[in-house]
């Protein structure tokens, strides 16, 4: 029998095999006000002040395991290069910025020399401004050449809000500059009468990645005159970019660089960065460009409290008699709602839409214990939303309407949010990236703030509450992207063919695996070659053949049968899981059952019902070794990497009571397989191991499954992906391997370069798994050590003291060999 561990998000490769989600935003408007005095004393209470006063309920202060002081830092100014118009330096200086950061003039000064620029410095450094400044100083030349568009600009954000929040930012700055900066937001929300004005006369175009690969890219002639003038393109938040996503948006990327280059533009790429582990390298490998690297950070930080919360065991007893932690949900909840009623501003990041929309109504519910009118200061933000709900939700917050938000990333990669008090993060996000980045959306006018991370019951939420080293004494994570991935550049090359015929010279551009494929979509009759260019043979778009974000088609639907109302949308990949017939589904704090799910017109039909328990689907996973790339001897055991094919099929799903996650029953489901070709790291063990373990065959099942469950959460400690990102199985037979295997893979087709980060780390990897499940203070295994939320066998078997045996075997097997390997 093989247990198997499957990605959120694989579902959306998880089709018939053909050509086919972080991260944090630091928004422009903040920077306006970078250089501003911070609030005064006694404005506002000091961040460890409000760290005691939520310590002070009852059994609190035992649950903070450790407290990091982050003291403030003064700034260090410059002045901007005398090349940058003086109308705009007086703007900046309107807007309340007399003088510059050094990092800010040092990114200007690249910009203007030609050179692309990746600025990486902290939240609310001013990265926005240091490339705005330049790029308004171009626009504003252009507005005088004889045709009077001149030069053009287009900045790209990983989602629509903070295009959104950015646009109204530039026009306020840009005001007095007059009608030569015509700045817009082009993209799915933009109404169709605004379009040709934007193409025709804008000169600051604001759209997301989707739209150019969607709309600008494949109508190119329309935007010749926009694209012929480029002068610059800004990509803000490029650390978001990574994975099978940064994979795409790259290519996106070189299909924009080839089509400008035959209107004649070669335009300067500006990026603006979280602090990440060599930004340029990420930004040369996005934009296939040699990029300058800014990140010496001399912007001024108010102190920062950063305290991490671990909930308290409970009464209950979990699955197999597990002890049960409160949940980080329920914990976060609580800290909202002692927030709001001191009256501070605060953020909650909640990992899934589910979460947020639970804290929002448990905070909303207790508020309305104290006063009626602070329940309506708290509210949920997420995907999936429509857009008038999102702009209302922003507008709110903006205001000060709304003093707390439980939000999911599509907020964290959003707004400006200046001022905020605190932010509460309910589990680790993911990376240490986006960790600090969450964090920093508090204090950003220069006040101290206070930063919380509640973990989760899981194994590596648990491992960081304790080994606080682990976040404060090591550096943020590279960006993992692969761009030469065929499952991503197949369908890249057969759109660039459609937009204009693909010619030799062409290649280079587009990466070495061009000339492989290319037989590949000639041969499935996607493209034709005529002479020395191929040519796309369908009358269907070609950038249909995928969705950059990985989603594997059309979102489903969520509709209410009785009204025909629009709720909002699942992504495809997670619609098998989430929205399948019985399903619980949450939207706006209202629940609902789902009746049908109508995979071949993505819709699900829901009624408005109040049942008294949760579901979770359960699956089952087949893999299977396709190629092994490379292989390395740990002593009688290997460690693999290659390529394997993975088969999965969700079979039913559970019901569980709310409060005690009792299981009430099991119903089937009759929903189709999917397959995923994909990259794997994988190990075996020999009998020899196993009996020097003490595994016999009663508990090697549950020793594997529990190993293969802790590497997955102890793997985005090491690799910049979320345990959502990937899957595993294991088994105690693998008729490829023959021998008892544990696989872990990368939930997307062809791989999203974490599987070979987890090789290329393996023995790091695989030891802090194996601290992680010996030093939780559970009896036989719990969600902090080997128990799985995602686990499609119902965490059955499992064996906690197996697992640390067989990893301890296995990694005596691997200095064995290091030992040998480096001779006397």
């Amino acid at each position: 029998m093989a247990f198997n561990h499957l990605p959120a998000g694989v579902h959306d490769a998880l089709v018939p095999l053909s050509v086919t989600p972080v991260t944090d935003s630091v928004p422009m408007a903040k920077n306006l006000r970078s250089d501003r005095s911070p609030a005064g004393p006694g404005s506002r209470p000091e961040p460890g002040t409000i760290l005691t006063r939520l310590a002070a309920g009852p059994n609190r202060a035992a649950r903070i395991t450790h407290t990091e002081h982050l003291p403030p830092r003064p700034g260090r100014h410059a002045v901007w290069p005398d090349r940058i118009r003086p109308e705009v330096v007086a703007a900046v200086q309107a807007a309340g910025i007399e003088h510059p950061w050094a990092h800010q003039a040092t990114a200007a000064e690249h910009a203007l020399d030609g050179d692309s620029v990746v600025v990486a410095t902290g939240t609310a450094s001013g990265k926005s401004l240091a490339y705005l400044v330049p790029v308004l100083s171009a626009l504003l030349d252009g507005s005088e050449a004889p045709n009077g568009r001149g030069a053009t600009a287009l900045y790209l954000a990983p989602t629509k809000a903070l295009a959104a929040d950015q646009c109204r930012s530039v026009k306020e700055l840009s005001q007095p500059l007059g009608t030569s900066v015509r700045a817009a937001v082009y993209d799915g929300d933009t109404p169709v009468e605004e379009r040709e004005w934007i193409r025709q006369y804008g000169t600051y175009v604001l759209t997301n990645p989707d739209m150019l690969h969607r709309g600008i890219l494949p109508s190119h002639p329309r935007w010749s005159s926009f694209l012929k003038s480029l002068k610059y393109v800004v990509i803000d938040e490029c650390h978001t970019y990574r994975g099978v996503f940064g994979s795409h948006v790259a290519q996106v990327l070189r299909r924009l660089r080839r089509l400008c280059a035959r209107y004649g533009a070669s335009p300067v790429f500006l990026l603006a960065s979280a602090t990440a582990a060599e930004p340029a390298v990420a930004a040369r490998r996005l934009t296939g460009l040699p990029v300058v690297e800014v990140a010496d950070d001399a912007s001024p930080r108010g102190e920062l409290v950063f305290a991490l919360w671990e909930p308290p065991l409970t009464d209950m007893e979990g699955e197999k008699g597990a002890p049960v932690r409160r949940t980080a949900t329920a914990e976060a909840a609580d800290l909202l709602t002692d927030l709001t009623v001191q009256g501070l501003r605060s953020i909650t990041f909640v990992r899934s839409r589910r979460g947020a929309e639970l804290i929002s109504v448990i905070a909303q519910e207790r508020l309305a214990e104290v006063d009626r009118s602070l329940s309506r200061r708290v509210a949920a933000y997420r995907g999936g939303y429509l857009p008038e709900e999102r702009r209302a939700l922003e507008r709110a917050l903006h205001s000060g309407e709304l003093l707390g938000l439980a939000a999911t990333n599509a907020l964290e990669l959003g707004l400006d949010i200046s001022g905020l008090d605190a932010v509460v993060i309910a589990g680790y996000p993911g990376t240490r990236a986006s960790l600090w980045q969450q964090a920093g959306r508090a204090g950003r006018s220069g006040q101290g703030a206070l930063a919380v991370l509640v973990a989760r019951d899981d194994p590596l939420d648990t491992f960081l509450v304790h080994h606080p080293e682990a976040l404060f004494d090591q550096p943020v994570e590279s960006t993992v992207l692969d761009p030469d991935n065929p499952y991503v550049l197949a369908p890249h090359l057969c759109a660039a063919a459609a937009e204009l015929p693909l010619t030799e010279e062409d290649l280079p551009l587009f990466g070495p695996a061009c000339e492989e494929l290319l037989p590949q979509l000639e041969e499935a009759r996607l493209l034709r070659r005529r002479t020395r260019a191929w040519h796309w043979t369908r009358r269907e778009r070609a950038a249909e053949l995928t969705d950059i974000r990985g989603e594997g088609g059309r979102p489903v639907q969520v509709v209410e049968a009785g009204t025909g109302r629009l709720l909002g949308t699942v992504d495809a990949g997670a619609a098998h899981t989430t929205v399948h017939e019985g399903a619980v589904h949450l939207h706006q704090g209202r629940t609902y059952l789902v009746r049908t799910l109508d995979l071949e017109d993505s819709v699900a039909l829901v009624e408005q019902a109040t049942p008294t328990y949760s579901t979770v689907a359960r699956d089952t996973t087949a893999i299977s070794v396709l190629e092994t790339d490379t292989e390395v001897p740990w002593g009688a055991g290997r460690l693999c990497y290659g390529s394997v094919e993975v088969t999965n099929q969700v079979v039913s799903f559970l019901r569980r009571r709310l409060i005690t996650g009792e299981v009430l029953g099991e119903t089937k489901l009759d929903l189709p397989p999917r397959t995923l070709r994909t990259r794997a790291v994988w190990w075996t063990v020999t009998e020899d191991q196993l009996d020097a373990a003490r595994i016999n065959p009663e508990i090697l099942g549950g020793a594997l499954h529990a190993a293969e469950h802790a590497s997955i959460g102890m793997l985005p400690l090491f690799a910049t992906c979320d345990r959502w990102d990937i899957g595993g199985v294991s088994v105690p037979l693998h008729p490829d391997t023959l021998l008892p295997t544990v696989f872990v893979y990368d939930g997307h087709p062809g791989g999203a370069g974490f599987a070979e980060r987890a090789f290329h780390t393996a023995r790091d990897w695989l030891t802090a798994t194996r601290e992680a499940i010996a030093s939780c203070e559970c009896e036989a295994g719990c969600p902090s050590c080997i128990q799985s939320p995602k686990c499609g066998n119902g965490n059955d078997p499992l064996h906690k003291r197996g697992a640390v045996r067989l990893l301890t075997v296995l990694l005596r097997g691997a200095e064995t060999t290091e030992t040998t390997n480096a001779g006397p």
